[in-house]
């Protein structure tokens, strides 16, 4: 990718700053601490599938580890998603899928603002609190539940949602149903990152779906993830960047 082929300003700009440039990124050793300890750990939990069958994993008992390695967002995925948060100025986050709370920490780094998590795993719910707990993230709010019933209940409050990243079920029809959901909420200039567009044939279908949509204005395929972008003064653009 040439970031002189970026015509638009606000995207040759959001490259540079937010894709391509990770010096600024201080580095959080305390969050990827927590990391290696569940990669170290030797716990089994009970994992019941509320969306796509897993392709790393059989049965209900999983360990941990293999959780934090497999199903975590790498710290590359975590540093990129805080680069776009503090590059959009985005206070109002929903997360659906918190699993470990790794990626929940990231995007909670700002005390400035509010993240709203969704996760339907007791006992990874468990898991994430206690991350929580320990790092006193008092802007963290962790909705338990399936997400057909939790979500639509949240998103009945008014507040505007800045940022979104979807992480759940892997399933084109849930995951286009949450991204209606959401959109309804989605301010002006909000964006909404699905994660693992590329995961199966349904996820491909949902995204060639999803960043079409009528609100949407522009997207960027990333291969591990889509953005998509709501803002009206984007003029209908799309863009597949390697990172």
């Amino acid at each position: 990718m040439d970031a002189h082929s970026i015509h638009s300003p606000f995207f040759f700009d959001f490259y540079e700053k937010v894709i391509r440039n990770k010096n600024h990124l201080p580095g959080f050793p305390d969050l990827e601490a927590v990391r290696e300890r569940l990669l170290q750990s030797t716990m089994e939990i009970d994992q019941v599938d509320l969306g796509a069958p897993s392709k790393h994993f059989t049965g209900s008992k999983r360990a941990l580890s293999k959780i934090a390695r497999v199903s975590a967002s790498p710290v590359d995925q975590c540093e990129l998603l805080y680069r776009m948060v503090q590059y959009l100025q985005a206070t109002s986050i929903v997360e659906l899928g918190t699993s470990v709370g790794i990626t929940t920490l990231y995007l909670a780094r700002d005390p400035q603002v509010r993240v709203t998590t969704f996760e339907g795993n007791r006992d990874l719910i468990t898991v994430a609190q206690t991350h929580f707990d320990y790092f006193q993230s008092r802007n963290i709010q962790l909705i338990e539940g399936n997400l057909d019933s939790t979500l639509s209940k949240f998103l009945q409050q008014p507040t505007k949602i800045h940022f979104a990243l979807m992480d759940a079920n892997h399933r084109q029809e849930p995951t286009v149903r949450y991204f209606h959901l959401l959109a309804k909420r989605m301010a002006e200039k909000g964006v909404i990152v699905i994660d693992d567009i590329y995961y199966s044939e349904e996820m491909e279908r949902a995204w060639k779906i999803l960043k079409v949509h009528e609100l949407v204005y522009a997207s960027v395929d990333l291969y591990r993830c889509g953005i998509l972008f709501f803002d009206p003064a984007l003029n209908r653009q799309h863009y597949i960047w390697s990172v």
